[in-house]
């Protein structure tokens, strides 16, 4: 199963992969279920969580039901906990939606639910994060996770997020973050897959962030917030629910009065 899965990740396209996980899904649950670990997005217990990551796949990281990863459980858990993201009237723009999220967040009631995306196959907007299709303070949440790793000008998409999002507005921004280096790790000579795995950790990637990140955010008008929110869970609870302690949750929010 790990080297399969291995494989796939690094041979297939991720629009394929999208539609391939979605039809395999109900069969990993129906394998995989039971009692030693919790999926907190689906509320259902599994053997085991499975093996996930391009290179060498990180052990115990992918929830069989949902396909959910560490850094997704933890920003669910942060939404359940920490806001009214699941009881407000929110309207809510979701770039590339992680399938761990889309269906759900599409079905609740109180959101106005817009996920946009170049290509990925299940949004409804075709949208350039570069240009987005929006006028300026639409939204009152942006959720933007493990994208600007791939944009060369991610400034200018930051600078894009935060135009469409409302003073007072807030979202969540993740990015594969080096946590022990200060500077982000850039090189745009390198174009060949194989060597932007080697420097980047991805094929498809175009930096390493480091702790800078959120500088970088700032600097586009945003309030941050650097959230090791996984350490509010106790060392068995982060095991159960398969967090990562040392991810950080980026939490942004745009003044009221700029």
């Amino acid at each position: 199963m790990q080297k399969l899965a291995k494989y796939l990740l690094n041979a297939l396209p991720r629009p394929v992969l999208i539609r391939l996980s979605l039809a395999l899904r109900p069969f990993l649950y129906l394998w995989f279920k039971g009692k030693a670990y919790t999926d907190p997005i689906d509320k259902l217990s599994y053997r085991k969580f499975l093996p996930y990551g391009y290179g060498t796949p990180r052990p115990g990281a992918l929830a069989p039901g949902t396909l959910s990863l560490e850094r997704h459980r933890q920003m669910w858990l942060y939404l359940e906990r920490e806001t009214s993201f699941f009881t407000a009237p929110l309207k809510v723009l979701h770039m590339a939606p992680e399938q761990a999220f889309f269906k759900r967040f599409k079905r609740m009631k109180n959101l106005r639910y817009v996920s946009a995306d170049l290509y990925s196959p299940i949004v409804e907007v075709k949208a350039d994060l570069l240009d987005l299709p929006f006028e300026d303070e639409s939204f009152d949440v942006v959720l933007c996770n493990h994208v600007l790793e791939h944009i060369v000008e991610d400034t200018k998409a930051m600078q894009e997020l935060y135009r469409v999002l409302k003073p007072g507005g807030w979202g969540i921004l993740q990015v594969p973050l080096k946590i022990n280096q200060k500077d982000t790790y850039e090189d745009f000579s390198i174009t060949d897959p194989k060597e932007r795995q080697t420097h980047f950790g991805q094929y498809d990637h175009v930096r390493w962030y480091g702790m800078d990140y959120f500088t970088r955010l700032e600097s586009v008008g945003f309030e941050v917030q650097a959230l090791s929110y996984s350490k509010n869970f106790s060392k068995e609870e982060q095991k159960r629910f398969g967090l990562n302690e040392t991810e950080i949750l980026p939490v942004v929010r745009k003044k009221i009065n700029q």
